[in-house]
């Protein structure tokens, strides 16, 4: 089993998301102790945007473009993804929204006649599916009968990891980080509850019928 984590946080390992990422990781870990986990930390801004012969290559199929900059950026990126049987991003809400390194991200990934296929009915994704987890964290909270704020992240994050065959996704998160260190305990111990439910499930549907 490969996992794929894309951590996303400026603050690294000492970001909420990396921290439930890290919770996600283990699971998935315990359920196959001989996965490799491959990292990819963008969180730093070491992850270029796309530039122009990029975009000349997904404007036009017959374009003259180069194989190198974010072409071959994007194509080792891809290969990460095609690689992977698991899929783990750890983001932080940034702005109600996707944070700007995620999006560099998924420039790379999402990317015409290589993950996905214009069709007469619309785009049709070419990876196959698997699991993505999502481990979001954000200051305030978006979802339950307590949010206060709009979720532009998670419906984003859905639709174009669709658009490129990833529909199983999966969403984890701790909210309202910025309410002090007792909401951030209730937020973690939520998101670990949320967690045991769901690989609980997941165990309980590996088990073989003994019938």
């Amino acid at each position: 089993m490969n996992i794929l984590r894309i951590s996303c946080s400026p603050r690294g390992a000492s970001s909420e998301s990396q921290r439930l990422s890290q919770k996600i990781v283990d699971r998935l870990v315990a359920q196959a102790p001989a996965a490799n986990v491959v990292e990819r930390s963008i969180g730093d801004g070491s992850l270029a945007h796309v530039d122009a012969n990029y975009a000349l290559a997904q404007h036009a199929a017959a374009a003259e473009v180069s194989s190198l900059g974010s072409m071959a950026t994007s194509d080792v990126l891809i290969r990460e993804l095609e690689r992977s049987d698991a899929i783990v991003i750890a983001t932080p809400m940034h702005n109600l929204g996707v944070p700007s390194v995620l999006k560099a991200w998924l420039d790379h990934v999402v990317r015409a006649r290589r993950t996905f296929h214009v069709t007469a009915a619309g785009k049709v994704g070419a990876l196959r599916d698997r699991p993505v987890y999502l481990a979001i964290a954000s200051g305030g909270r978006f979802s339950g009968e307590q949010a206060r704020q709009p979720d532009f992240l998670t419906p984003h994050l859905k639709a174009i990891l669709g658009t490129i065959g990833l529909h199983d996704v999966r969403l984890f998160s701790v909210e309202g980080t910025g309410a002090g260190a007792e909401a951030v305990e209730a937020a973690r111990a939520r998101a670990d509850q949320a967690l045991a439910a769901h690989f609980a499930i997941a165990r309980v549907e590996r088990v073989p019928d003994a019938t």
